[in-house]
């Protein structure tokens, strides 16, 4: 590890205790508004990065070069490469899609919902998760387009006008996906981006090259935070949480219409809308835990990504792990209950079949480890809770496989039954897939700030006093709260300005 990341490592402070007649901060340590934008910027702001992460980026480029060659492989040889069969004609392809669209639902939950609820202890958090939820829906987009066989005809998901007349099915749930999908990843890319921005301005400002200056002035989009432009900020921000809100539970949603709306035992359900959108959440949050823990550990921010955030989010697994382990439970139920003796046999087939062994690890790591964070001990001890939140993501790997191979592979005729085995393109393909998510949240961590600088700054005591503060170099945008927070104008105002006509401020 360099000198310059190890001068960063600073000591824990516990903030997770709960007194009812004090709100813990969540920011710890002795922190201003200054300290703040030097902790994160510094990171980025380094002339070159520490050997570590060259080495974790060489690995993760390495991965998704594999990737490149298995798909450049499939394309050229077609899908008979991976251990398709009859009955089983989707295989790791769909789960790998669903495991990546759930992954990239945290992110909007942290930036969207708890925005909208003025939960601040999302504020540390939302850059990171909202960074995720980008790269995890590229991971996830690849594998529709190239599970259909013919990749270089996938455009013919899109609806437009052709000479053939061959216009796609509006009414299968797998050109829904196309929709769903792609409008949530547009949306994700516009709140994470104008999020970003004073953040961006910040980094303009305190560039030492021209070609920062430039690259960030560019998506800083000129800004100088004035009044003006914190208003048209938060309209902005706040229009496109309310339209982030309902894609959280409609994505998921409609992706578990890919299996519900079939006559298939075991996926006609109704429970599958709301089961998979919990798990989506469950497995998205563990995902965050498991990038921020290493993150917030070697680039020394753990005053500002502080236990309590650690805390939170464990709690939301215990819940989320809890909805879906009732789900489990209510699919046996309905099994039962509906007195249909083939959905009866594909739920015991899932227990007790060929693939009992997924679907014990499923329940496992999805039922039983997260019941673990009711223990606060667990909850503050971080290798712990690092290691949970990956069996978490394991489970919900499996849950999916599950869902597609164990429903496929006994059909209602027995002659019909076959057994699915992956083939090493399939393997590594998924694991390339990683290489693609790890590489580019290398490159966020290196090249953008990874805290909301500009959030973490309304949270913090200083937020709230009535007179203004020193401020620091670059720092001019940073410190001044949104609007809605009770230090705004004691802040934005000096003795001879209105609240109505701000003085344009300075850039040092």
């Amino acid at each position: 590890m360099s000198t310059a990341v190890t001068d960063m490592v600073v000591r824990e402070i516990d903030n997770t205790q709960n007194d009812p007649a004090k709100r813990a901060p969540l920011v710890v340590g002795d922190h201003d508004f200054t300290s703040v934008t030097e902790t994160v910027c510094s990171i980025t702001e380094q002339p070159r990065p520490p050997r570590a992460w060259y080495i974790a980026f060489g690995f993760s480029v390495s991965l998704l070069g594999v990737m490149g060659l298995m798909i450049a492989y499939l394309i050229f040889t077609g899908v008979g490469v991976w251990g398709l069969n009859h009955p089983v004609n989707w295989g790791w392809a769909i789960i790998n899609f669903v495991f990546w669209v759930g992954i990239g639902h945290a992110g909007t939950l942290i930036s969207a919902i708890l925005f909208l609820f003025r939960q601040q202890w999302r504020t540390g958090i939302n850059r990171f998760a909202e960074a995720m939820t980008i790269f995890a829906v590229m991971c996830a987009g690849i594998f529709p387009g190239i599970h259909v066989g013919r990749v270089w005809v996938a455009y013919w998901l899109f609806p437009y006008p052709n000479q053939m007349a061959m216009w796609p099915n509006f009414r299968s749930p797998l050109l829904w996906d196309v929709f769903a999908v792609s409008t949530y990843a547009t949306v994700s890319l516009l709140f994470w981006y104008v999020g970003m921005i004073p953040d961006l301005a910040t980094l303009r400002d305190r560039a030492k090259t021209r070609t920062r200056q430039i690259i960030y002035g560019l998506f800083a989009l000129g800004w100088r935070g004035s009044h003006r432009h914190w208003h048209r900020h938060e309209i902005a921000y706040l229009l496109l949480a309310a339209l982030a809100t309902p894609l959280v539970l409609s994505v998921h949603s409609v992706v578990s219409f890919d299996f519900a709306v079939s006559q298939l035992p075991g996926w006609h359900t109704t429970i599958f809308p709301p089961y998979f959108v919990a798990g989506a959440v469950f497995s998205g949050f563990a995902m965050v835990l498991t990038m921020i823990i290493p993150a917030r550990q070697y680039f020394g921010l753990n005053q500002i990504i502080t236990k309590r955030h650690i805390d939170n989010m464990c709690k939301i697994i215990l819940v989320t792990g809890s909805i879906v382990g009732y789900s489990y439970a209510i699919e046996f139920f309905i099994a039962w209950y509906s007195g249909n003796p083939y959905e009866s046999f594909a739920f015991i087939n899932r227990a007790f079949g060929p693939y009992a062994w997924a679907y014990w690890i499923m329940v496992t790591c999805n039922v039983v480890v997260p019941q673990f964070f009711w223990f606060k001990s667990i909850r503050g001890n971080l290798l712990i809770v690092f290691i949970l939140s990956i069996l978490v993501n394991v489970g919900m790997w499996f849950e999916r496989f599950v869902i597609v191979v164990s429903s496929l592979s006994r059909d209602f005729l027995p002659s019909n039954w076959g057994y699915y085995s992956p083939t090493f393109v399939d393997v590594l393909t998924f694991i390339g897939s990683f290489g693609l998510f790890f590489t580019m949240f290398l490159l966020f961590c290196r090249y953008l700030p990874m805290v909301a600088m500009a959030e973490v700054k309304t949270v913090m005591p200083q937020a709230h006093l009535e007179h203004g503060h020193h401020r620091g170099v670059g720092d001019y945008h940073g410190d001044i709260p949104h609007a809605h927070e009770p230090g705004y104008w004691g802040n934005q105002t000096s003795l001879t300005e209105s609240p109505t006509h701000p003085v344009e401020p300075e850039v040092s």
